[in-house]
């Protein structure tokens, strides 16, 4: 069995990173070791997961990064992995919860042969209603079906595979296949995007497991309402607003 690290990517997630660490040991497939990287929390966010780690079912590891971005936090954890033995990654983020299912089903995914594996993505329930994660749900749809038309992601421009939305807080990828692509952009959000038109540059061996779900926070969503979050996901920035909320 090929060896799994997760990691989680973590700035001032002091109020909710608690809750994604318990997501993390209700996984039915816990042989994995996790890295959670503060990126510059000056919160109690590096705290919480060293005490997590004291009673974990799992070897965790609490990396500092000081430079601010969340890709610089990932590949900064990415690295540490893969420089510690991982062949196979796993990512979430320090507002979401992964399903008692998600470790199993990247694993099997990546074993049979994917490359990058994308899942599934929905409210967290905490924090919805029904009504709210079904406006939820098709914010996704629409952002997926724009994602795919938009002509800077044509395969034309080089890339092996067509277009299709992945979310960076439920992906999985092995450790061959991010270190050939150059890693993730050490930027701050978004890069999603971007580093999946690296990957499409270099294999098709791209999947969705709709059985691999994380519920994702949507505090940006709430903060910036429809548009400007539109504009962040089209890197266009945050406009009027401040820091990312997440």
């Amino acid at each position: 069995m090929s060896t799994l690290w997760v990691v989680v990517p973590a700035h001032q997630e002091a109020g909710r990173i608690g809750d994604t660490l318990t997501a993390l040991a209700a996984q039915r497939d816990r042989d994995f070791q996790l890295v959670v990287v503060d990126n510059a929390s000056v919160d109690g966010t590096a705290a919480i997961a060293r005490d997590f780690a004291r009673r974990a079912p799992f070897p965790v590891h609490v990396l500092q990064e000081p430079e601010k971005g969340v890709g610089c936090a990932v590949d900064t954890g990415f690295r540490y992995a893969i420089g510690h033995g991982a062949g196979l990654l796993a990512r979430t983020d320090a507002d979401c919860l992964p399903r008692p299912g998600w470790t199993a089903a990247a694993r099997t995914a990546l074993d049979r042969g994917a490359q990058l594996v994308c899942g599934r993505v929905d409210a967290r329930r905490d924090e919805h209603g029904p009504l709210g994660r079904a406006g939820f749900r098709a914010l996704v749809r629409v952002a997926a079906f724009f994602g795919r038309i938009r002509p800077a992601h044509h395969r034309r421009h080089g890339y092996l595979t067509p277009y299709r939305m992945h979310a960076g807080n439920n992906m999985a990828v092995t450790a061959e296949l991010y270190q050939r692509v150059g890693g993730m952009p050490r930027r701050p959000s978004p890069t999603d995007r971007l580093f999946l038109n690296r990957v499409r540059r270099h294999s098709a061996a791209i999947v969705h497991v709709r059985g691999m779900v994380v519920e994702n926070s949507t505090r940006r969503l709430r903060a910036y309402g429809i548009v400007a979050t539109a504009r962040w996901y089209l890197d266009r920035g945050p406009g009027r607003h401040g820091e990312d909320p997440r």
